[in-house]
């Protein structure tokens, strides 16, 4: 719940920026979701063809109804939406279960909407070593083997990291990745795996950490996204490596 029309000001810098990275590194694509109240603002100011906004989150509903102050997937689209973060930890202690999800993921999938989807464990659920049986579970109960996969980007965040400048060890989260990315081939008989972001205090001094790591294909950047100059710098600090 961050930015308004004066917010375009951050976007113009991060999109200037990353045209000219893109010259040396041309696999950059980034993905800015707002509130839904300058999404179709900020898509009319700037057009590009690796710079997306997005939304941060939706209703389940696929048509209109009895859902006052809710914004359904259709009705983004019609604004020129691409993408839209569902599953969210956020989102999930409001009350989403992986039903609620599922259905969100369906009626997204349902207008062509390309899907962030966030996966994460709490604490509790990792100190009890339960964290790979409960990706497993967010992963199988909330998609149909019948969606678009292709359409479906994984992001990994673990709920006790997000905003505490805790972060997994390198080791482990090369074993989660692994297992993200099997568990979508096997259960969805894929033959190539997803992308799969990582996101949880991913911030300017702890980015380089991650660019270790292969099988990570991105990054779900929270709070340090709302400054033009730390988001710039958590890109310039992971291609350092290259």
């Amino acid at each position: 719940m961050f930015g308004d029309l004066g917010s375009l000001k951050i976007i113009y810098k991060i999109h200037s920026f990353s045209s000219k990275f893109r010259k040396k590194h041309n696999n950059i694509k980034i993905i800015m979701c707002v509130p839904n109240t300058i999404i179709y603002y900020f898509i009319k100011k700037i057009k590009s063809k690796f710079f997306y906004i997005g939304a941060q989150n939706c209703h389940y509903s696929k048509t209109t109804g009895p859902y006052t102050g809710s914004v359904n997937a259709n009705m983004l689209k019609k604004i020129g939406t691409k993408y839209v973060i569902l599953g969210h930890s956020e989102n999930r202690n409001s009350g989403d279960t992986n039903s609620i999800i599922k259905k969100k993921i369906e009626a997204a999938l349902n207008q062509n909407l390309n899907i962030i989807f966030c996966i994460g464990e709490k604490l509790k659920d990792k100190n009890k070593g339960k964290t790979f049986s409960l990706l497993r579970n967010q992963i199988r109960s909330s998609i149909s083997k019948k969606f678009k996969i292709n359409k479906i980007i994984i992001a990994y965040e673990p709920v006790w990291s997000i905003g505490t400048g805790k972060i997994p060890s390198m080791n482990e989260l090369q074993k989660i990745f692994i297992f993200i990315k099997n568990e979508f081939r096997k259960n969805f008989k894929l033959r190539k795996s997803p992308q799969v972001l990582y996101g949880g205090s991913v911030n300017v001094d702890n980015i380089s950490k991650f660019s270790f790591i292969d099988d990570i294909d991105g990054f779900l950047i929270g709070g340090a996204s709302q400054s033009s100059k730390k988001f710039i710098d958590i890109i310039k600090n992971y291609y350092k490596k290259s």
